[in-house]
Parts: structure tokens; sequence; C-alpha cells
């Protein structure tokens, strides 16, 4: 991987500083024993940085490090410049021969272990990788680091239970709640002993994540994904009405099965009861989204008319429309069947295009949720962009994921 020249010279700085350092002292050794004259190699190589030719620099302060038995700092540095410029074999070359020396103390070999670690990590080699930051975790050194390395390792390779075990360790290394995170992991399991066709194992890691995580938004929809197959409406109810104490924010997730539990149980009252209590609760970003909930409640055709004429004659916007012809299209008049498809074919392609989901933490967007952001590897960061994402579908499965 390429780097800029310019910054590359920033990065080198600090190791021509460690060289000199280095140079200098046995220079002054020297001195008292009657040798004189510096290192020309170190000047040359700082003569190289100052016009700008990093890429020879960087040969002579390598060459400085193979012979320079008493610069640590050089040999660190120098790995972790080639670590960022993508050389990793290089890096791991020369935290290797540093961790090699036998009169290494033990501060700077916990160093280059880490350094080493970190090595692997970028090579992919994953399983040398955990080795080294869990024998750092034993030796008690660079624990919350490690650990978070750990993390990242077991989440790549979707070892949920070592994660939760990591995860609880980070927790008390670092004194920082993962409860969030170990929740996740936990709907993980769930959501893997679900495609095995295990309810009980399914269930019993649902209530894991509930007990870890009570504000678990994603352990609800679980839930009442799992009440709803087995056709139990009410108890499926429960669960998506708990998204409202949770995080209102995503009970457009779950607005397709709301309605088709309350319209089997022949609740038409309940279900108007429930649009009620959402409209109170979500701070709705359009007018449009608010017409939504409004107008689910109606069931007669005149009325949606009515209400058509007044919502276009204010601010209409195109989530809002949308949602209007779907409702009228329901009623299965002439009209409809002739018109409305094209209109709202149309509206569907303009949505499609649109990202309904953003991480709060990176920025990233999509038109998927993912609980673990794609790009920054957070959790929990995902929002709708709108509080009523998805129309007519169940659950929208397909684009709920995991990580």
């Amino acid at each position: 991987m390429a780097i800029d020249g310019t910054i590359l010279l920033f990065l080198l700085l600090p190791v021509a500083a460690a060289s000199g350092w280095g140079l200098a002292r046995r220079h002054y050794r020297g001195h008292r024993g009657g040798s004189t004259g510096l290192n020309v190699d170190y000047l040359k190589g700082m003569n190289y940085l100052i016009n700008e030719e990093p890429d020879k620099a960087v040969e002579v302060f390598m060459r400085l490090a193979e012979i320079d038995n008493e610069t640590v700092d050089t040999h660190l540095a120098l790995g972790s410049l080639f670590r960022r410029r993508g050389e990793v074999d290089r890096a791991i070359r020369i935290h290797q021969n540093l961790i090699a020396r036998p009169t290494l103390g033990r501060e700077p070999k916990n160093r280059a272990l880490f350094e080493l670690g970190q090595d692997y990590m970028k090579a992919g080699v994953l399983d040398r990788a955990e080795s080294l930051f869990s024998e750092l975790r034993d030796a008690g050194a660079y624990v919350p680091d490690a650990l978070r390395f750990l993390l990242q390792i077991y989440e790549q390779e979707k070892d949920w239970h070592r994660a939760i075990s990591v995860a609880r360790q980070l927790e008390y290394a670092s004194g920082s709640s993962m409860r969030v995170t170990i929740a996740h992991y936990y709907c993980e399991l769930a959501e893997t002993a679900e495609a095995q066709g295990n309810t009980r194992l399914f269930r019993d890691r649902l209530r894991a994540a509930m007990s870890v995580d009570r504000n678990c938004v994603r352990a609800s929809i679980l839930q009442g994904r799992l009440h709803f197959s087995e056709g139990d409406y009410r108890d499926a109810l429960k669960a998506y009405r708990r998204i409202l104490d949770q995080d209102p924010r995503f009970i457009g997730q779950v607005m397709g099965e709301v309605r088709q539990c309350f319209g089997r149980l022949g609740d038409f009252r309940g279900e108007r009861q429930f649009l009620r209590d959402v409209a109170l609760k979500v701070r709705l970003g359009s007018p449009g989204s608010l017409d939504k909930l409004r107008l689910m409640g109606l069931r007669d055709t005149g009325a949606l008319v009515g209400e058509l004429e007044r919502y276009v004659a204010d601010k209409p916007d195109v989530d809002g429309l949308y949602e209007f012809l779907n409702l009228l299209m329901e009623k299965d008049e002439d009209a409809a069947r002739r018109v409305l498809p094209l209109v709202r074919d149309a509206l569907g392609k303009v949505l499609a295009r649109a990202d309904h989901y953003r991480c709060n933490n990176c920025g990233f967007a999509g038109k998927s949720l993912h609980w673990q952001c794609p790009s920054c590897k957070s959790w929990n960061t995902i929002l709708p962009t709108t509080e009523l994402v998805g129309h007519d579908s169940p659950l929208r499965g397909s684009e709920i994921s995991g990580t």
C-alpha cells in the first residue's frame, strides 16, 4: 500500500530521532574511549528525509536498526511504520528479531509482542495473533488493548461464546459497560439456534440477551418473530410493544407484523390504540410518517380519499404518499387497480434508491439494518433514518442483518 511522501516523512522522524539518540550515545561512549566521528549512514538517512526521499531513508534506517542492538525504540518504530505501509512481512521480521534477543527486558519484550500481535492481525493470521494477545493478557500487560483485539478476532471467527467471556473480562479491566455488546453476542447465538431449528436454545439465548440488556431491541424483535411464527399473536404484540420503551425509532421494523397480529386477533380497537401510542412515543421526522400512523387505522375508502386530498394540499413527502397509495389499493377499487399501481411502483423505485439506515458513529449509510456496522464495527450504532422504515413486508427479515 503506497503512502504519501510527506506523511511518510513525518512517520520517519521518530525513527530518525531514536536512531540519532542511539548513535549519539555510542558516539559519546566512543569519544570517551578515544573513537571519534558520527555514523555516516545516520547523516545520510537524515539527508534523504530532508530531501523528501523517504524510501531511501527507510532503507538507511533499516540498516541502522539491524546493526544497532541498543535502540529498541528504533526497531519498534520501524516495525510500526512497515505495518502501516502494508509491508507486514518486514514488520513481523523486525518484531520477531527483537523478541528473540535474550537480553531484552520484560517491558520491551511485551511491547514487541503487542506489536507483533498487530502484525499478525494485519496479515490475517488470527490464530497467532490470538496466542500473543492471550499471552499478554495472562501476563497482565496491555490488558484492555489485548482484550479488545481478542474481541475483534472472535467476532471475525463468529466465536460468540469466547467473545462473551472476553467482553466480560474487558468490562472488568476497563471499567466500561459491555452489556450492549454482550446482548448482541447472545442474539447472534440465538439466531444460530433458530437456524438449526433448536427452539428451546433460541428462547434461552434471547432470555440471556434480555437479562444482560433490558433495552435490547434486537432481542425484542426476535422474540416477537418467534411468537408470531408460533401463532401466539398476543405475546408477539407484547414483545413488539416493548420496543416503544426500548427505542421507538425501531418500531417501523415490525409494523407489518403488528398489523397482522391485530388483524388475526380481530382487535381493530387495539390496533388504533397501538397506533396512537406510537404517535405519542415517536418523534416523527416527516408529516408523511405521521399521516401513515393515523391513516392505518382508517377502514373507509371515502375517508381515505378525503385525507389524501388534505394531505396533498399540505406538505406531502414521498414516503407518506407511498403509504397513502398502499392503503387505497387495499380497498380494491376499480380506479385503484388501474391507476394507483403505476404511481405506487414509480414511488417505490424512488424509495428503493434511498438509504434507510445510517451509523451515528461513522456515518455509514445503507438500505439494510445491520446490528454491527460493516464500516466501523460498532454494535448498535446503526439507526433508521426515518422512524417508520419499511412497508408491508413481514419483518423485512432479508433486510435485517446481524454482522
